[in-house]
């Protein structure tokens, strides 16, 4: 684990809860230090505090992204407004935590985001005539350009990640939706009826299928053989 902070207390506090629960934990105080520590080390998450030395916290994580590294990134910031969250986001961090927070929360959050799945995560995606950038937030089906919610991106995302696969909705819910959501709701199903609107109705497909009593799955191509 990798806690980038500048405030020496915070940054110490973080590191001695973070190795209580059993992580091996780093410390870099800027965001030079905190860029020359990910390409050397590969660590299963980033606590990215935002206003770090330059280049910041949205910075690093700007440039993490570029460089193909794809370490979770929780972003810290003493800056509530919105404006920020969407920055923070925006930038490629995968979860947000707004000072003060509770220690608690950061490790569950923290266990949430490596609880997914790590390596290379390419930037374009395609199955069969799908294709999904990341990079340009876009999805094209047959060559036309399909225009989907933040949260049916992600969604699809995650489907064409493991495409072929049966993911349950726990799986779904601790992929696609933040640590807040209770799951006490049926939030999967009704997004995966989205999805399926846009993806596939459209165009006379039938691709993101039920498997009954266990989940979703998109199905891959048919080869010839078949």
């Amino acid at each position: 684990m990798l806690v980038v902070e500048d405030e020496a207390k915070m940054a110490s506090l973080i590191r001695r809860v973070l190795a209580r629960e059993g992580y091996a934990v780093d410390v870099a105080r800027d965001g030079a230090e905190a860029l020359w520590a990910v390409a050397e080390t590969e660590y299963d998450a980033v606590v990215l505090d935002a206003m770090i030395p330059a280049p910041n916290g949205f910075e690093v994580c700007q440039q993490l992204r570029k460089d193909g590294r794809w370490n979770p990134v929780l972003m810290l910031t003493a800056r509530d407004g919105v404006a920020d969250r969407v920055r923070g986001l925006d930038a490629g961090a995968d979860d947000y935590l707004t000072k003060p927070f509770a220690l608690s929360e950061l490790l569950a959050r923290l266990r949430a985001l490596t609880r997914r799945s790590l390596g290379a995560r390419p930037v374009e995606l395609t199955v069969g005539d799908l294709t999904l950038d990341t990079a340009q937030h876009e999805v094209r089906r047959a060559g036309e350009v399909v225009a989907l919610s933040p949260k049916e991106f992600s969604l699809l995302e995650l489907f064409m990640r493991q495409a072929g696969q049966v993911l349950s909705r726990t799986t779904i819910v601790d992929h696609v939706w933040d640590f807040a959501y209770d799951g006490g709701s049926n939030v999967v199903d009704v997004y995966v009826r989205y999805l399926r609107r846009k993806i596939d109705v459209p165009f006379g497909r039938n691709d993101l299928e039920t498997v009954r009593g266990v989940g979703y799955r998109l199905r891959l191509p048919a080869t010839p053989a078949d």
